[in-house]
């Protein structure tokens, strides 16, 4: 199978499955977003939308934020792994949201990356997901799906990306991201990975 044979059909098959897929993680504004995804970290969608709702009812904005003490932060977000270390970055994060942004989140990947805890990821979930900007955001469903179609060598997240964006069109990777990483939860998880559920899969190595 050609390499854009599969592009198309990996295409038409997600958006048969996800025709509208919703971003998996809970927020009301870019501000909420950020915290979230920061959050999300080596921790589950699920585990962030249950103990960020407590979080954002105090503390809604980067102002309300920056005011809370770093243990407060800690305590609501405490079930959320390396919570020490994301308690203290966004206290750090909204205080220089307050004192550089005026409490408003950069629309910009070198400004957002620059922000403590906030990595190339983060920042492309914010561009796409807030800002709307096209971003392709690679995680771990996606990058392992990428080498099983051997749409990309797959050495690391950042070639991965590059792939992703050379291969798909630019006007469907805030929508493509999502829907393959509703996908590999599906019908691609790395735990108990079957090649008979992962039809994808399955069809690009048969043909």
């Amino acid at each position: 199978m050609k390499q854009k044979e599969k592009v198309n059909y990996i295409m038409t098959e997600l958006r048969r499955l996800y025709p509208n897929p919703i971003a998996p993680l809970v927020y009301q504004d870019v501000f909420t977003l950020l915290i979230s995804v920061l959050l999300s970290a080596q921790t589950t969608d699920k585990k962030v939308n249950e103990v960020t709702p407590s979080l954002y009812k105090i503390a809604p904005n980067a102002f309300k934020m920056a005011e809370l003490p770093v243990w407060e932060i800690k305590e609501y977000i405490k079930e959320i792994g390396l919570s020490n270390t994301k308690s203290r970055n966004i206290h750090k994060l909204s205080k220089i949201l307050v004192e550089k942004y005026n409490g408003e989140v950069p629309e910009s990947f070198e400004e957002l990356e620059a922000l403590p805890g906030v990595g190339h990821k983060t920042a492309s979930v914010v561009m796409s997901q807030g800002f709307g900007h096209p971003a392709f955001p690679v995680d771990t469903h996606i990058h392992r799906l990428m080498k099983l179609w051997k749409l990309t060598n797959g050495k690391n997240v950042e070639q991965t990306e590059k792939d992703a964006k050379r291969l798909f069109p630019k006007e469907l990777w805030n929508l493509l991201h999502i829907q393959i990483i509703f996908y590999g939860r599906e019908y691609s998880p790395a735990r108990g990975w079957s090649l008979e559920k992962d039809y994808i899969t399955r069809y690009i190595l048969e043909n």
